[in-house]
């Protein structure tokens, strides 16, 4: 009896010993380096269950087998579904991190720029484009209402829903820097600022000017003298439709003429005193804050200078010396 006592305890000791040995194998195989061996990115379907998922994950290389995150998730998993998307997983990610990013849904998060002075329909062209988006965008948003900024967003994420952000972005810009304004500005509203923002955003790509854009213009409202801006006649011309982001964000594709610059056409403003009818790009947020806050300066004029930016001046008679000196560098590299 004394015997057989001995044997069993000797039993139970070794398959104690063999399970810890086990236990601690597979411990290891659940936490440490996994097989894949460089970066990869993998898209689980909606409606995969665990047993689609890991086994997708073995054949993409993620996991070392399918039982690993199967055992995982019946141990670990405490109740947590495991979320479609688009998964970035880094070379030897171990199964538990993969169980950790499948359950708390720490999806790709993709990114698309919207640059200043785009006009609206540019905007949707530019999403239309963009790899990732799911649907169209209903119609064209008014010119003017979608803020530019960077924009995150997800696989399968629809056009339509990162059109409504934007407007949502410049609603919420718009209130907050229309209440901090500078007092006695030529402006009637929110809209006229984004309007006259969106002149400013098309006048310059020097960032740094964008405020002594502004207050050229806004001193010209001030003594009720027409704001003689070229994008305005471009807009007149092509509606904001014609030329596609590619073509150089709206571009007409050739000079201005004579001709063009005596249309009669109410975003003419060389003929129309004040303020077009409306905005002729969506402005970001630094040009609205210039138009609403412009420094003070008695600038009337300004002309490009051949270095990307503008001469500007107070008077007439230095704009013309200027206009003279801009003509003679056109004329020296034609």
């Amino acid at each position: 009896m004394l015997r057989f006592l001995l044997r069993l305890i000797l039993l139970v000791l070794v398959l104690g010993v063999a399970s810890a040995i086990a236990a601690g194998w597979a411990w290891q195989r659940y936490t440490g380096p996994g097989p894949l061996t460089e970066d990869r990115t993998v898209v689980i379907e909606r409606g995969a269950g665990v047993n689609t998922i890991a086994q997708q994950l073995t054949e993409e290389g993620v996991l070392p087998d399918p039982w690993t995150l199967r055992v995982g998730v019946r141990l670990f998993g405490e109740g947590r579904s495991l979320k479609a998307g688009e998964y970035r997983f880094p070379a030897h990610v171990s199964p538990q991190m993969v169980l950790e990013k499948l359950a708390s849904g720490e999806v790709v998060q993709r990114q698309v720029t919207i640059p200043e002075g785009l006009t609206a329909a540019q905007v949707v062209e530019l999403l239309a484009a963009a790899d990732g988006l799911a649907g169209e965008v209903a119609a064209v948003p008014p010119e003017g209402s979608l803020l530019p900024e960077t924009y995150s967003f997800t696989l399968g994420d629809s056009r339509e829903a990162l059109i409504q952000r934007m407007r949502a972005g410049m609603e919420a810009a718009l209130a907050e820097l229309w209440a901090k304004r500078a007092p006695e500005l030529p402006l009637n509203s929110a809209e006229e600022a984004v309007t006259l923002a969106s002149i400013v955003e098309k006048e310059t790509g020097v960032a740094a000017e964008r405020p002594r854009v502004a207050a050229v213009f806004v001193n010209r409202l001030r003594r009720g003298m027409p704001l003689q801006s070229d994008p305005t006649v471009i807009y007149a011309l092509t509606g904001g439709k014609a030329a596609s982001v590619a073509n150089g964000e709206g571009i007409l594709g050739r000079r201005l003429t004579r001709a063009d610059l005596d249309a009669d056409h109410p975003y003419n403003t060389y003929r129309i005193p004040g303020l077009p009818p409306g905005p002729i790009a969506n402005p970001g947020r630094a040009s609205i804050e210039a138009v609403l806050n412009p420094p003070a300066t008695n600038e009337l004029y300004f002309v490009a200078d051949g270095t990307g930016g503008h001469a500007f001046a107070a008077t007439l008679d230095e704009h013309n010396r200027n206009v003279a000196k801009w003509r003679k560098l056109q004329n020296g590299s034609q």
